[in-house]
């Protein structure tokens, strides 16, 4: 599966919400940088075998060590009720156990930029997006022979559903008073967000390639 069509694909799935919340600016001002990782996420043949999937677990776990905590600080209780439910790291630490992987060692994350709720939220959305668009990745992961009950336990929908999941977030999401300046920040962060995914794409997948 190339990344344009994974992109077309996400289109169909995203439910139509109504224009001009937050969430459509988010996604208008992050498009270029998300396509971007994306790109080189596919180009890195996660789904090529168990052994390079589990690289892109190790990619996973790289950005929920930093996004797990902001599921369950208090302030982001308040604005996003119910949230701290949607926290995946843990699958992600047993989807890597089923396949023989160590769970990489937790660094404190560096919360200090994060900590802002407009940062954060940038952050959140790319989180929860990527679980939008997981039923494709899932569809690919079973023809590794994974499930979600093995080795793709993070990729699972919501017991809801994922249309409903994602308009959930996003109807929260649009229902936070935020300054201009602070819905630009958002944007920033989830820029940052998908930036950093990209780092660790890199860093897995790249920086020691046996091809």
């Amino acid at each position: 599966m190339d990344v344009s069509t994974l992109h077309r694909q996400a289109d169909i799935a995203q439910p139509a919400l109504e224009q001009g919340g937050l969430w459509s600016r988010l996604k208008a001002g992050t498009q270029a940088t998300h396509e971007r990782l994306d790109g080189r996420i596919m180009a890195g043949r996660p789904f090529e075998s168990r052994e390079r999937y589990g690289l892109f677990l190790q990619v996973q776990h790289d950005f929920h060590t930093i996004v797990s905590p902001l599921y369950h600080l208090a302030d982001r209780a308040d604005l996003l009720p119910g949230f701290g439910g949607r926290d995946r790291l843990a699958l992600i630490e047993q989807d890597l156990r089923d396949l023989g992987l160590d769970v990489p060692a937790k660094e404190e994350p560096a919360l200090d930029r994060l900590i802002d709720t407009p940062d954060a939220l940038g952050w959140l959305y790319v989180a929860e997006g990527s679980n939008l668009g997981a039923a494709f990745l899932l569809k690919a992961a079973r023809q590794l022979e994974l499930s979600e009950s093995f080795g793709a336990r993070h990729l699972a929908p919501a017991p809801e559903g994922r249309g409903l999941h994602w308009k959930t977030f996003t109807a929260a999401l649009d229902a936070i008073a935020l300054a201009p300046q602070d819905e630009e920040r958002v944007i920033m962060g989830a820029n940052i967000a998908f930036a950093r995914v990209l780092s660790f794409v890199d860093q897995r997948f790249f920086a020691t390639a046996t091809d």
